[in-house]
């Protein structure tokens, strides 16, 4: 079995995309203290994501044993701060106003686990610059994409009208979307062969 420890409805239309049968089990544990944790260890933002994303396969894990579990996080790093999602569209449009005519990096963490054991864990990152957009235009992206942006770290979609801010995008799309799906399965055909139907 296969357990994706999340309710990231963008990671579960990315695995089903690929092919995968999961079933879903969002992890319980406190974001913010294993990140001020990392980070007072002397951790930089990719090992936050990577921190992250293996707390919440064990987490998940620890009740399903014999699951093969995913856990995944996204880390938004603008400068030497951490950005979060935003706790409404007013946040959203602050946040967007913070990275105006700037450019910031994501890292993607994703982990397995089995039996309450990290069998893999990865990042990847990229490099996002954003335009210089008027407020008349952010509140305008704001008005199309509405509190879907609320679920995202950097209160915006790639995949939706938020696009329209960026000048430029340097890395891996399905990163950018908060799960690496290539390493993802590589690692599945390794670790976890049976989660794949049709490969060995």
């Amino acid at each position: 079995m296969l357990i994706l420890a999340s309710k990231s409805a963008t990671r579960q239309a990315l695995l089903s995309g690929a092919g995968l049968r999961f079933e879903t089990s969002p992890a319980q544990i406190d974001e913010r203290l294993l990140e001020a944790e990392v980070l007072g260890k002397g951790g930089d933002a990719p090992a936050v994501a990577r921190s992250l994303a293996e707390a919440k396969a064990l987490s998940v894990s620890a009740n399903h044993l014999q699951a093969v579990v995913i856990g995944a996080d996204q880390v938004l790093a603008f400068g030497h701060s951490l950005l979060h999602k935003p706790a409404s569209l007013a946040d959203a449009a602050r946040q967007l106003d913070l990275l105006n005519d700037g450019t910031h990096h994501l890292h993607a963490g994703v982990a397995l686990a089995q039996a309450g054991t990290v069998l893999w864990s990865s990042v990847e990152s990229a490099t996002l610059t954003m335009r210089r957009f008027t407020q008349s235009e952010r509140d305008a992206v704001l008005a199309l994409e509405g509190e879907a942006v609320l679920g995202s770290v950097g209160a915006y979609r790639i995949e939706g009208p938020s696009v329209r801010l960026f000048e430029r995008i340097e890395g891996d799309y399905f990163t950018i979307l908060g799960l690496p799906l290539l390493p993802l399965l590589a690692a599945l055909r390794k670790h976890a062969p049976h989660t794949l139907e049709g490969f060995t």
